[in-house]
């Protein structure tokens, strides 16, 4: 394990088919005034909108609305939330979807008494939080983003085609979340597998980087080969509820901070994805999967190590008479066929990229050191074009 480092996480979890029945306690907690985020009214459909309002008029609390929280969640629909608490003087922000919900629910909350733009504050600056946060609770519909356990806060700006990512600290983390596996059931089956897939490269993201023996390399390979379990399995079945249960557990613990902790982390395929997913608007697991392959195929001399432990412990290649590009590589393959098996969307062509973007694109996509390679432009570039 490298460096000094500490470990806290304030996020309280309720999971399992009975957890929305701790919302009432929850909420006593908290002031009257609640403010209910959800997306495209999907919760309306399967009944969850019903029995979370049911709870908050038992709990005789004033409930305010801002519904249609997109999938890449904007700056504008940003500004529209903060209004709306601002002006209703809000005690408690509850999001009720997936992770853009989570992450939205959360930029509401620093930005609603921020007296700058939030917009530049927070995701072009990159600044602290110096003023009042309002709490926010998260229930899950949806898995893949890891939101509802850490500070994470992603926001698009449709003008400049910016999509940018802030990490906020524990007084931005979600004070509850509410984990019901049977809410992923009927989500489609396109969103399903681009949730799994943004699992997946959460966790790979932190497992290729470092050369030391780390603990936290050990416990992401323990997740990925549940992961790639249990959603084959939940492929098949989408109502398996051990699969859905597990795939929820794995998302949650693989960007909740706990394994990133004594290492450093790579976040490339997340930069240029995010950067295709601003000037496109296509599902954030989707433009991952079509970066994933170039990407680590680019980057796995420098690592080769890692990827040669990575075949062998997650994907059982047998590394007898093999040398280790060899061994490596035959990973690589097995990941790259099990992403098809998901049905993952596999070039940047399918997601509306064209190559006249590929520089604009490569401009957005902010380089970060951790990884075994630190990209120049003209590699993103490269990635991108093989990525079509």
């Amino acid at each position: 394990m490298l460096g000094n480092f500490e470990y806290s996480n304030p996020t309280k979890l309720y999971f399992g088919e009975d957890a929305l029945s701790y919302l009432g306690g929850e909420l006593a907690t908290y002031g009257k005034r609640v403010l209910l985020i959800y997306g495209g009214g999907s919760i309306k459909k399967n009944g969850i909108y019903h029995d979370v309002i049911k709870i908050l008029k038992d709990a005789d609390k004033d409930v305010f609305e801002v519904s249609g929280v997109m999938p890449n969640p904007t700056l504008e629909k940003l500004y529209e939330g903060c209004r709306v608490a601002k002006e209703n003087n809000v005690d408690l922000i509850l999001s009720v979807g997936g992770g853009s919900c989570c992450d939205y629910a959360k930029a509401v909350s620093v930005s609603t008494h921020c007296e700058e733009d939030p917009w530049e504050k927070y995701y072009l600056r990159m600044e602290d939080v110096d003023n009042k946060i309002i709490p926010v609770g998260c229930i899950l519909t949806m898995v893949g983003t890891g939101s509802e356990m850490n500070g994470g806060s992603v926001i698009t700006n449709s003008k400049s085609k910016l999509k940018i990512g802030h990490v906020f600290g524990d007084k931005v983390f979600p004070k509850f979340s509410i984990l019901n596996p049977i809410y992923t059931y009927t989500l489609p089956e396109y969103q399903m597998v681009a949730g799994f897939y943004d699992i997946m490269s959460h966790i790979l993201e932190q497992y290729f980087s470092g050369t030391d023996d780390n603990t936290s390399d050990y416990i992401m390979e323990g997740l990925l080969k549940s992961l790639i379990n249990s959603s084959k399995i939940a492929l098949k079945e989408p109502q398996n509820y051990e699969a859905r249960s597990n795939i929820m557990w794995i998302a949650t613990w693989a960007l909740n901070t706990l394994v990133a902790k004594g290492k450093t982390t790579d976040w490339m395929v997340h930069m240029i994805g995010q950067s295709v997913g601003g000037h496109t608007n296509a599902t954030h697991g989707m433009t991952l999967a079509a970066i994933s392959m170039p990407y680590y195929r680019h980057i796995m001399p420098y690592g080769l190590a890692k990827f040669k432990r990575y075949a062998i412990n997650v994907w059982n290649v047998n590394p007898e008479g093999k040398s280790d590009d060899e061994v490596a590589k035959i990973g690589l393959d097995q990941m790259e066929n099990y992403m098809k098996e998901l049905g993952l969307v596999m070039n940047l062509t399918e997601l509306g990229v064209t190559e006249e973007m590929l520089s604009n694109i490569a401009d957005g996509a902010f380089i970060l050191p951790g990884g075994y390679k630190i990209l120049t432009k003209e590699e993103i570039i490269q990635i991108l074009k093989q990525s079509l």
